[in-house]
């Protein structure tokens, strides 16, 4: 079928060189069987504790107390609970493990003491680990020996004021170099990092704090966007109103040099916080010992399994869950899929649009413990214009750049050729996650970027903290395709019955454990949140609410979330294959589909939004719907078709297509403040519908 052409092949030369390559072959001599990536695929789901040892090598992850196995109990899932502040500081994995469905679930590297945070700085030299710029034109260079040395400062700090093991440190904070550090310190002292965008609203940051109740908080002056200045202060004031286990508030100055922060009685700036723990230091009171006068870390002695990141749902449709991910698991999973699946190495420059509250976030900074130099960028991605990230990838020398399909689709939009305007010759990976990357995106990324590149769409999510589908170094692209499925992840397509498909739409499960699957969800004693997320539709398999095709090839087509999926006269579609053909329209800016509930059947409802200046009339009605037919099916084309102003999107940039089905049916939409537009929805309302 033309739409899953291949639009790349990599090199002989370019395979060969690859991580991929050179692990499969290895795995293939030491292990009997054939060097090609089906068998080692194979291998590594059906010999998950040979697969998950031999990463642990390849990574170089150092153990302070070395594993007693790989795995134990690793047929069956776990199912786990969390109280506040219970297992976190006793032993990590609750004594819940076993209870529910699931039997008594695995336990990946039983004995080995490890610190995700020692992982991430173990290169202390001169190279580059931080490159940081912001839409003002600001830059910033941190050597790695230079980022340890922050971060010491900042744990022996941190120690200063009480915080220790199992204790919640939160940030409030854009996306910039002391957003890093402060992570790996409280990682480094076994304290569980969570962090929020601070574009979310008052409600927003207190749904998500307020249930981990942190000890401290990391917040700045300010941020920018889109060339506006947005203070962050006054709505810290109101959240310690309302979040009462805070003690001390950080404030970084971004946007003024030396922010008033007299109406924070626990405030303090950043640089007297951090020279506050040297004085602790040297009055013995802190964590560290002094060297030529400068604090050296010290890093707590973790078990595999420990807390280190607190991750949210949503929130969309209530208060998010708190989904608790562990220092081990995280490092082994990014380390598998940063080294082999995007073949990044320590000469690399690696850089993801993203903010510190989507897990793409924690995923790139993960880098660190490849040896590769981070590129951060804080502000709007089109300010001053679309050409700014393009122009700091030729800058930077990016080698892995890393975006989503609003943003490539825009582009397209704006005519952009930027392989032409700008030096992208060091540039060897684009990774795209957030939505499916339609067919058009890619034909346009290889008309306008290069050609010769590894066009990388990922998915997975916060749930994993990282991917059950992505790139490969060493296999075509092809259009419309996500290339494989992840090592060590033992997916499958489920059709309704449970029966496993391919070439078939299909419930997208992984039927076996790995270790970056959540250590449990906070404040979830007996697991039941837990297991509804993710075992009751299929029990004892993890569902996890995408609707998905596995293709022959071995790639995967992503068709959307589940739980948008349409029904019009009970067959099943996805509004992906609607946004594609839609979005694809010279005159739609943007589109959001749902399905409307009539009289035991689903009519597909298409709302809009017009390049400005246009109007939906009959005629463009009807070249809509003709599309439509023509790139999908007759079963695709929606009943009604709406103009508005507006799609609503959460906070990390996805369709809220629940928010609008809800609003058309008269519903409240709780925890608006998960939302980066709000104020969109009140265009769904009172909608009139053709009969």
């Amino acid at each position: 079928m033309a739409d899953r052409e291949v639009l790349w092949q990599p090199s002989e030369e370019r395979v060969k060189r690859s991580q991929m390559h050179a692990f499969m072959r290895a795995m293939a001599e030491k292990y009997g069987f054939a060097a090609e990536w089906a068998a080692l695929h194979r291998w590594s789901v059906e010999h998950r504790d040979q697969f998950w040892g031999e990463m642990l090598i390849l990574a170089e992850i150092e153990a302070f107390a070395p594993a007693e196995a790989v795995c134990r109990g690793e047929e069956m899932f776990g199912i786990k609970g969390l109280l506040p502040g219970q297992s976190v500081r006793e032993s990590a994995r609750a004594e819940a493990r076993g209870s529910g469905t699931c039997g008594k679930g695995t336990e990946w590297f039983p004995g080995m003491k490890l610190n995700y945070a020692a992982h991430l700085l173990r290169h202390d030299d001169d190279r580059v680990a931080i490159e940081a710029e912001d839409e003002l034109g600001r830059t910033r260079r941190l050597t790695y020996r230079e980022l340890r040395a922050e971060v010491a400062r900042c744990a022996a700090a941190l120690k200063s004021v009480g915080v220790a093991r199992g204790d919640r440190v939160a940030g409030f904070v854009p996306n910039i170099p002391e957003s890093i550090i402060a992570m790996l310190a409280a990682a480094s002292l076994g304290a569980v990092w969570s962090s929020c965008s601070p574009d979310f609203g008052i409600n927003g940051v207190v749904d998500r704090f307020g249930q981990i109740e942190p000890k401290v908080l990391f917040t700045a002056d300010a941020y920018s966007y889109n060339g506006k200045t947005i203070d962050s202060l006054q709505r810290v004031r109101e959240v310690l109103t309302k979040i009462s286990s805070i003690e001390r508030v950080v404030v970084v100055p971004f946007m003024a040099e030396a922010p008033d922060i007299s109406s924070l009685s626990i405030g303090a700036l950043w640089g007297d916080f951090l020279d506050g723990g040297i004085a602790s230091r040297r009055a013995g009171k802190a964590c560290g010992s002094l060297a030529n006068g400068e604090i050296t870390i010290e890093f707590e002695s973790l078990p595999f399994d420990h807390p280190l990141f607190i991750m949210y749902s949503s929130g969309t449709t209530g208060v998010p869950k708190c989904i608790v991910h562990g220092h081990g698991g995280t490092l082994l999973q990014h380390m598998k899929e940063l080294m082999l699946h995007c073949d990044l190495q320590r000469d690399d420059t690696i850089f993801y649009f993203t903010t510190c509250g989507w897990m793409m976030w924690n995923w790139v900074v993960s880098s660190l413990g490849v040896g590769a130099t981070v590129a951060l960028y804080e502000g709007g991605p089109a300010h001053p214009d679309m050409n700014h990230l393009w122009q700091m990838a030729e800058r930077l020398g990016i080698t892995v750049f890393g975006t989503s399909p609003k943003y490539l689709s825009a582009c397209e939009k704006s005519a952009l050729k930027p392989g032409v305007e700008q030096d992208l010759s060091k540039l060897r990976c684009v990774l795209s996650t957030g939505a499916p990357l339609t067919v058009e995106n890619f034909r346009w990324v290889y008309a306008n970027l290069k050609e010769d590149l590894q066009l990388s769409s990922i998915s997975g999510g916060t749930d994993l903290i990282s991917c059950f589908m992505l790139g490969n170094p060493i296999l075509p692209v092809r259009a419309g395709e996500i290339q494989c499925l992840g090592l060590g992840m033992d997916v499958h397509a489920y059709d309704e019955t449970g029966r496993s498909v391919q070439g078939e739409k299909g419930e997208l499960v992984c039927i076996s454990p790995f270790p970056s699957q959540p250590v449990g969800f906070w404040n979830d004693p007996d697991g039941e949140k837990y297991r509804q997320a993710y075992f009751d539709h299929f029990p004892g398999v993890w569902r996890h609410g995408d609707f998905v095709e596995l293709t022959e090839s071995g790639g995967v087509i992503v068709y959307g979330r589940s739980d948008t999926t349409l029904n019009p006269g009970g067959v099943r579609i996805g509004t992906a294959e609607i946004y594609r053909q839609v979005e694809a329209m010279a005159e739609v800016a943007d589109s959001i589909v749902i399905g409307r509930d009539v009289e035991g059947d689903v009519e597909v409802c298409l709302f809009v939004v017009l390049q400005p200046g246009l109007t939906l009339d009959e005629q463009l009605a009807s070249a809509i719907r003709r599309r439509i037919i023509e790139g999908a099916t007759r079963r695709h084309v929606p009943k009604h078709i709406h103009q508005v102003p507006a799609v609503p999107y959460t906070i990390n940039g996805k369709k809220v297509e629940l928010a609008v089905a809800q609003t058309l049916r008269g519903q409240a939409v709780r925890n608006t403040d998960a939302l980066a537009n709000p104020e969109s929805l009140a265009a769904y309302t009172n909608i009139t519908w053709s009969t």
